[in-house]
């Protein structure tokens, strides 16, 4: 019983750990899908037992942090919606959302393919979970009126496709913005409070 409490804070340091790992992960594989464990490790401010005990190797750290910012991404929908502004205002912020998540996934790029292998149900589940992180923000963008009514998730998604197609660069970042505010602009286009 005296080991009780002991264990409380060795879970919670655990969990500190772990999410800080995850951050520190993301990051560095957003700008460089090589970086050595070690260096993760370090950044995190953990030792590199600690990473290998939460992450038995590369793969399992490289889709946790996956899942980490698919997670993130999909769970600001709903939470961008509660400022006071108009829908598309919140669209337009959770798409700059988007574009930290689109550099994570770039720069992990092989890493992750291999760590969630080509039978792996990762990228369709993903893929459904942003389509209804985008249908919340479109349905909120209907009923104020902000968004034009004939479009579904999946249109916005095959729209912000486009980002893949922009090559690398120093204005990678920038430029991708610039392509998903068109995309918030065609969706203004004809709604109902935006008549064009």
């Amino acid at each position: 019983m005296s080991t009780t409490p002991a264990e409380k804070p060795l879970r919670a340091d655990a969990a500190r750990n772990r999410a800080r790992l995850l951050e520190v992960a993301a990051a560095s594989f957003a700008e460089d899908g090589d970086t050595p464990l070690e260096a993760i490790a370090q950044r995190a401010g953990v030792g590199i037992g600690t990473l290998y005990r939460h992450f038995p190797e590369r793969g399992a750290l490289v889709e946790a942090a996956y899942r980490q910012e698919v997670t993130a991404l999909c769970d600001a929908a709903p939470a961008l919606l509660e400022a006071d502004r108009p829908a598309v205002e919140s669209l337009r912020e959770w798409m700059g959302r988007y574009v930290r998540y689109a550099a994570a996934k770039r720069g992990m790029g092989a890493a992750l393919r291999a760590a969630a292998g080509s039978d792996s149900s990762l990228f369709a589940e993903t893929r459904e979970r942003i389509i209804g992180a985008i249908e919340v923000l479109l349905a909120a963008g209907r009923a104020d009126g902000t968004v034009r009514p004939d479009v579904d998730g999946e249109q916005v998604m095959l729209a912000m496709g486009g980002v893949w197609n922009v090559p690398d660069s120093d204005r990678w970042a920038e430029r991708v913005r610039g392509l998903l505010d068109l995309v918030v602009d065609g969706l203004r286009y004809g709604a109902p409070a935006n008549p064009t």
